[in-house]
């Protein structure tokens, strides 16, 4: 038996050999009146083209998406129908038991998140040199606090690499459907844009520099600022707030760190019992004219992140720890009940100015890992923000914290980039928070 096993192919080598085509007719076709009369109604959806009238898209060209939430994938279809193409999904999710039957029909190209990823490349590759279409977002990642992320370092030089025309859908008030900290459905008003961005010629004449500043300058978005400008009403639930300390975690007004908590419609410090009501507007209604809260949790989380900057660069010893649940990819079965991963052990991960360290357990084994923040930049968030994932050595890991502290953490890893490589840069908008203090640029570091 262990012979037959250690012959068998895993789930992953299989993955890697997969090829793929266009999807046929009949599927887009279903996609299309599933997502068009049953799905997309629920978000209140709002559709504009600056096509000209009757123009159709065609491959090969590539169409990016700014990344707010996991409905967007119904948006691109309405853009896109009745064109079929192939959209780009995380690694990991090809794992889920319930999402491989949908990805084979539609013929999902997987990509690592923030990984390099060869296997990923080559059938993205495939698909534009037989003439497809390809969908993804370069910032790899869906929203976290409701604003874009820069683009994964590479973007612009992979899309100038095909030389093919390129779109743009652009999304709004998608994330305000269904936040990153909190997964149940709110429905309010949702937009979506599309147009050309890139014709081959234009990606010929420019750097890829410049195709990245130019996928920031067009993806740069607070869900917040643009739903409180419409004054659109949201159906909460009366759970506005629930899980909202996963991101806001730190009090502005005592400055302690993972001491907010959050409920139904409202969020409190526990040490000084500084905290507001979040209404039906996404807007913050302090308690009282003590406390102190920002515009909204966007703009909270900005104050965390000038915090982690200052603090790290203060203290070369700066060290922050956690115990965590660890979850990985089974390589023989897909992990059912719609989960992420199946749970593999535990242990104390560890981020200080060297990098993430974990010492632990897996599959019952001591198991030890050191990353560099040369490669890891950021963390991948699959679902919410309850836990994140990275890729050691190449394979999927999942860590699920036992305090809320996974805000805190990916803003420890982002900084600690930035401070000692900075090739994940900032937005040039956010300048404002290093002003005076050293990046990796200044530190010599390559």
């Amino acid at each position: 038996m262990a012979k037959e096993a250690a012959k068998k192919e895993t789930l992953q080598e299989k993955l890697a050999k997969r090829k793929y085509r266009t999807p046929s007719r009949v599927v887009t076709w279903l996609y299309n009146v599933i997502g068009s009369s049953v799905l997309l109604p629920r978000y209140n959806p709002h559709y504009f083209s600056e096509l000209p009238k009757g123009e159709k898209i065609k491959g090969p060209c590539i169409i990016v998406w700014n990344h707010l939430s996991r409905v967007d994938h119904l948006f691109t279809m309405k853009a896109a129908y009745p064109a079929r193409y192939n959209m780009v999904a995380a690694y990991n999710e090809f794992f889920r038991s319930h999402l491989r039957m949908v990805f084979r029909l539609n013929q999902i190209l997987p990509k690592k998140n923030f990984e390099q990823d060869i296997a990923g490349v080559k059938a993205i590759s495939s698909v534009l040199r037989h003439g497809g279409i390809v969908t993804f977002s370069p910032e790899g990642m869906s929203s976290i606090y409701g604003v874009n992320q820069p683009v994964v370092p590479g973007s612009g030089r992979f899309i100038q690499f095909f030389r093919v025309p390129v779109y743009f859908l652009e999304m709004r008030g998608q994330y305000l459907t269904s936040t990153k900290h909190y997964l149940e459905e709110r429905k309010g008003y949702t937009e979506s844009h599309f147009r050309l961005l890139f014709t081959p010629e234009q990606l010929e004449a420019m750097s890829p520099a410049e195709i990245d500043d130019k996928l920031n300058e067009v993806f740069r978005h607070d869900e917040f600022e643009w739903t409180r400008e419409r004054h659109i009403r949201w159906n909460m639930h009366g759970r506005s707030c629930e899980h909202l300390n996963e991101i806001n975690y730190y009090c502005p007004r005592c400055h302690a760190d993972l001491t907010m908590e959050a409920g139904g419609n409202s969020i409190r410090c526990t040490a000084c019992g500084n905290g507001a009501v979040l209404n039906d507007y996404y807007e913050f209604e302090p308690f009282d004219d003590s406390c102190v809260i920002p515009v909204s949790p966007s703009k909270w989380v900005e104050e965390e992140r000038v915090r982690i900057i200052d603090d790290i660069r203060a203290d070369n010893n700066y060290s922050f720890s956690d115990k965590v649940g660890l979850g990985y990819l089974p390589p023989y079965k897909y992990v059912k009940h719609k989960r992420t991963t199946d749970p593999c052990g535990e242990g104390t991960l560890t981020f200080d100015h060297a990098g993430i360290h974990f010492d632990g357990t897996k599959l019952g084994e001591p198991w030890h890992f050191d990353l560099s923040y040369k490669i890891i930049y950021s963390l991948v968030i699959v679902t919410d923000t309850s836990k994140f994932a990275l890729y050691v050595n190449g394979e999927f890991y999942e860590f699920s914290p036992e305090r809320s502290s996974v805000g805190k953490m990916l803003l420890i890893t982002e900084e600690m980039h930035r401070l000692h490589y900075n090739t994940w840069k900032n937005f040039p908008w956010n300048d404002w928070m290093y002003e005076g203090k050293e990046l990796g640029i200044d530190r010599g570091q390559s």
